[in-house]
Parts: structure tokens; sequence; C-alpha cells
């Protein structure tokens, strides 16, 4: 018997091509990780550039490359990528610099100077964490405070300012000290010199010597710790 010239000599059916790929998807799990970091990353630099408000879905996709409905795909709502932002990249420091005080509760310089050493590590590996911060936490125009707050609370500061207080009853800091600005002093001593410094750094005629991140970490420790005391 003859087989016809379109099926195979063993008999068998052709098997049937198979249903090409939706466009915009992620083609695995590692690589729709991948892609979804890079998004939030994306997001959170043009947020720092020029704000939450100002920056659409449809920036993001295209700064990242992508097309909005793959940006669509991950975060369905401006709302739902924030939320991912603050439960991924914020909370997460947040937690960290509270945990300083709960690992060195005796000792106030060495939290002091672990809070610093944190700040300038968390800068430098995460270009679009100084401005972002400054204008979208610090600010009173920032749009992300009540929303952290919101979501995660304010434990990690109120057990901080607990243990400022504390130190202070037992002689150990300056009872001058104000516990609620602890916080906005070290950033003003570690971030805003290092944003400052990039500018300093490439003009030859601003300073004698390139400021490094560990130069800014030092003298804010010693303003910290020691004051302007000799």
């Amino acid at each position: 018997m003859a087989h016809h010239a379109d099926q195979p000599s063993s008999g068998k059916p052709t098997p049937r091509p198979k249903k090409a790929r939706r466009p915009g998807r992620p083609t695995g799990a590692s690589n729709g990780l991948e892609q979804r970091n890079r998004l939030l990353d994306t997001a959170l630099t043009l947020f720092a550039r020029q704000g939450v408000m100002e920056t659409p879905l449809s920036a993001i996709a295209r700064a990242a490359g992508v097309t909005p409905a793959m940006l669509h795909y991950y975060f369905k709502t401006r709302d739902q990528l924030l939320d991912v932002l603050i439960d991924e990249r914020i909370q997460p420091r947040r937690e960290a610099i509270g945990k300083v005080f709960d690992m060195h509760a005796g000792d106030p310089v060495t939290v002091i100077t672990q809070l610093v050493e944190r700040l300038m590590q968390t800068a430098t590996e995460c270009p679009w964490f100084p401005a972002f911060w400054m204008r979208e936490i610090i600010s009173d125009s920032g749009t992300l405070r009540e929303r952290i707050v919101k979501r995660h609370g304010n434990l990690h500061m109120k057990s901080a300012i607990d243990c400022i207080r504390h130190w202070q009853k037992e002689g150990k800091l300056n009872p001058q000290f104000e516990p609620y600005l602890l916080f906005i002093t070290i950033f003003g001593l570690t971030i805003v010199p290092l944003v400052a410094s990039k500018a300093w750094n490439t003009r030859a005629d601003a300073l004698q010597r390139k400021l490094s991140p560990a130069d800014i970490a030092r003298h804010a420790v010693a303003i910290l710790s020691q004051g302007v005391s000799p």
C-alpha cells in the first residue's frame, strides 16, 4: 500500500506545531524575575530623577525598553508598583537600620557608627537612593512617607527613639540630643555630602583631595560622637 507524500513512513501523524508564545511575557521563571527586578530598578531611577507623580508608567516601560503591556503584566497599576517598591526595596532597609539598635543596645557610639556605615553602603550600592529618599520620604511634598507607615508602621522608629532616651537617662548620650532628629541628622551628614562630592570630585579647583564615601562616613561619625571639640 502506497504512502501519501505528506505522511511519514511510520504511519504516525505529523505533530502539530506548538502555539506561539503570547508576546510580551517572560520565557521562564528566571527571566521573568530578572525582568521584574529590572523594571523595579528603572522605576526607582526615574522616581529619584523626576518624582513619583511626574513619572507615568509608560515612561518606565520606555526607559526599560519594554512595551506598556509588559509592564502591566507585572504591575497592574501604579499603586501596585509603589507597594512592591516599598515592600521589596524600602522596607528591608528600614528593618536593617532598626536591627542596629537591637544588636548594640548598650553602645550608642557603635550604633551611630553602624547607622552611618549602612547609609553610606546603601547610597553607594543603590545610586537611586539619595535623591529618591530626599524627594519622596523626607520632603513635605513626598508621596511615599505616609504610604510606608500605613503598610509597615513605625515600630522601628519608636524603638530607636526609646533607646536613645534610655541612653540619655543613663548618661551615655548628651541630654541635649533630640531623638527625633537622629536619622535626619545622620542623613544630612552623609547623603548630602555624598551627593555634593560627586560634583566636587569632578572639579580640579574645588578641593585639594577627593572625598570618598569612607571619608564622609569618618567625618559624620566624628561629628556625631565627639562634636567639634578637640
